[in-house]
């Protein structure tokens, strides 16, 4: 039985609004048991549609953000005001629109070194999403997770990723090492990435994998391949790896023809 959801649209801006629809009952749903929700956001073309159509829906729907805290699946090793930055884009088109407070958002500090950023990043992450995810030793990808009272990868309520060409998601290029695949670190620094800037900070795949949900949202010519290939039973592509890693369903939503 395969580890993914396939969920097909026949353009980029239907995928937006049915995803940025399902997004906001999750944040309904938390509100209604009192509880927090910690998600991961990407950046990426179909991010800018996505995010303007949360911000179109959740006007109508009024559904408030109070109980939402915002981190990223990963961030280019740049200023927080600069076009590359993930950060920026969300500023502008989701955060500014919705009136976000800066208490609920957890950026990836881009202008330090991606070392430095990656250790912010995960101390801020363990503080709201704790250790509720994979614990040490049950998932046999992960097995060199250390023990103690902070085991296991933190516990992300929904992680939002794109997908390249290649197949790539958050800044996890195909071509690494097994020893980073199977880093148990939730934030690691990339050096010299294939796609510039070269340096970054991003999600492992032990974070990845501990997530409650993993929703992929692949949109743009040329990835048809990419998209076929990591979702084949042995796919070696990064989104290939997620889903295999992964105990809970991964949802792609695609407007691509992969049949």
């Amino acid at each position: 039985m395969s580890n993914f959801e396939l969920i097909t649209f026949a353009t980029a801006d239907e995928l937006a609004r049915m995803v940025a629809s399902q997004w906001l009952d999750e944040i309904e749903s938390a509100n209604r048991e009192g509880k927090s929700h910690c998600v991961a956001l990407s950046g990426g073309r179909i991010t800018q549609k996505f995010f303007t159509a949360v911000v179109e829906q959740a006007g109508q729907r009024t559904v408030p953000f109070g109980s939402v805290h915002f981190f990223w699946a990963d961030e280019r090793c740049v200023p927080p005001d600069d076009p590359e930055s993930n950060f920026c884009l969300a500023k502008e088109l989701l955060f500014g629109p919705l009136k976000i407070p800066d208490n609920q958002i957890h950026r990836i500090r881009g202008e330090l070194p991606p070392e430095t950023a990656a250790k912010i990043a995960e101390d801020e992450l363990r503080r709201f999403a704790g250790s509720a995810g994979i614990p040490a030793g049950t998932n046999p990808h992960f097995t060199c997770l250390p023990a103690g009272k902070d085991a296991g990868a933190p516990g992300l309520d929904l992680i939002l990723l794109g997908m390249g060409e290649d197949g790539h998601v958050a800044s996890l290029f195909p071509g690494e090492m097994e020893t980073a695949v199977s880093d148990p670190a939730a934030y690691r620094a990339v050096r010299n990435s294939p796609k510039p800037p070269p340096d970054r900070v991003t999600l492992g795949y032990a974070a990845i994998a501990a997530a409650r949900q993993v929703w992929v949202l692949v949109s743009g010519a040329g990835k048809e391949g990419a998209l076929r290939a990591s979702l084949a039973s042995n796919g070696r592509t990064p989104l290939g790896r997620v889903a295999q890693f992964r105990t809970q369903k991964t949802l792609v939503f695609s407007d691509l023809k992969v049949a």
